[in-house]
């Protein structure tokens, strides 16, 4: 079994990764966006495979302020290593294609697996040094605070939203770890190779698309009535009849305890609304929030919102007219709320 040679799309498949991994050496592969009141459209941190970009020298600055080491592409040995490492797979990849065996694409998983089990352990470390070990005469010093960012996902630093996520190399190295274990999978003797033995190629691809379009898809966010705070007025967000929330084309979200909050944060950083999400909470629902273009509008004084917009969001028009009918208010249409 081992010894059997690779199917041919299966090879192809193989080429096509070796090529992408040329690519990761030409762009970025995580990212730390950094957001606060003081930076609106944010900062952020690029980790190419061979040096440091984004806003370095901001982040550096502010870095001095606190403590924290000051960020420089020559003081890491990784910057030094990775880029051969990823050569290196990527011939791997062209020469198990070319040497056509089984057993030779197993070992080439298992290496590339360790590999990426290294590279985020190396990570965290990295981020729990460059967050602890602070400078004690820091001009701010805040006893007990640490500044790890996170490995993966948000994090609140002081006044600061930390968001830590793959980039577009991290994605590839992600894609191309899902088609070498989907190859491996099909090239073993076994009950599931044998359902992939019709139509292979097009039942990998809808797998592979459909593993892509569920890493890069944004999802909602619920709010957490009680503990989160409105991007806004800085409010805690408490009334579940009004909440709604930003989600940027980077997956960023920003909640609000009223759609008065959130268009008025909106209208201050326009370059957050672009090609956002928008979603806004039906008044009659459980912290159920909708997209606002299926949403409908109610405008009354008696609904006594948190920020007084005293706007309400509807998902069922009939419940609209219900309400309206008990308020006294008005329709609103959404041009008019978001002009």
């Amino acid at each position: 079994m081992k010894n059997q040679p690779l199917k041919t799309w299966v090879r192809v498949l193989l080429l096509v990764c070796s090529i992408a991994l040329i690519y990761v050496l030409f762009v970025p592969m995580w990212r730390i966006d950094l957001e606060a009141p003081q930076y609106p459209e944010g900062l952020r941190l690029l980790i190419y495979p061979s040096y440091i970009g984004g806003n370095v020298d901001i982040i550096n600055g502010l870095n001095h302020y606190i403590g924290m080491k000051t960020l420089h592409t020559e003081d890491f040995i990784e910057f030094k290593v990775l880029p051969w490492i990823i050569g290196i797979f990527s011939a791997a990849f062209l020469l198990v294609a070319f040497l056509n065996k089984v057993k030779f694409i197993n070992v080439l998983l298992v290496l590339f697996v360790l590999f990426g089990v290294v590279a985020m352990v190396d990570f965290y470390i990295w981020e729990y040094n460059y967050g602890h070990n602070l400078d004690p005469n820091a001009a701010i010093i805040v006893p007990g605070m640490a500044y790890q960012p996170p490995l993966i996902g948000f994090k609140q630093l002081l006044n600061f939203g930390a968001y830590s996520i793959p980039d577009t190399g991290g994605w590839i190295f992600v894609g191309v770890g899902l088609i070498l274990s989907s190859c491996v999978l099909v090239s073993q003797n076994t009950f599931v190779s044998k359902l992939f033995n019709k139509n292979a190629g097009y039942k990998l691809g809808v797998f592979l698309i459909a593993s892509v379009f569920l890493s890069c898809n944004t999802s909602v966010e619920p709010i957490s009535y009680g503990k989160d705070n409105c991007h806004f007025c800085k409010m805690t967000i408490s009334d579940k009849h009004y909440g709604a929330e930003v989600i940027t084309k980077k997956g960023k979200v920003y909640k609000f305890d009223e759609i008065r909050c959130l268009v008025s944060y909106l209208k201050e950083n326009e370059k957050i609304g672009v090609n956002a999400e928008i979603y806004i909470t039906d008044f009659t629902g459980k912290n159920e929030l909708y997209k606002k273009e299926s949403l409908s509008f109610v405008k009354s004084e008696k609904l006594n919102s948190p920020m007084g917009g005293n706007i309400a969001s509807f998902s069922s028009k009939d419940s609209m007219n219900l309400y309206k009918k008990k308020l006294g208010g008005t329709v609103i249409l959404l041009d008019e709320i978001f002009q």
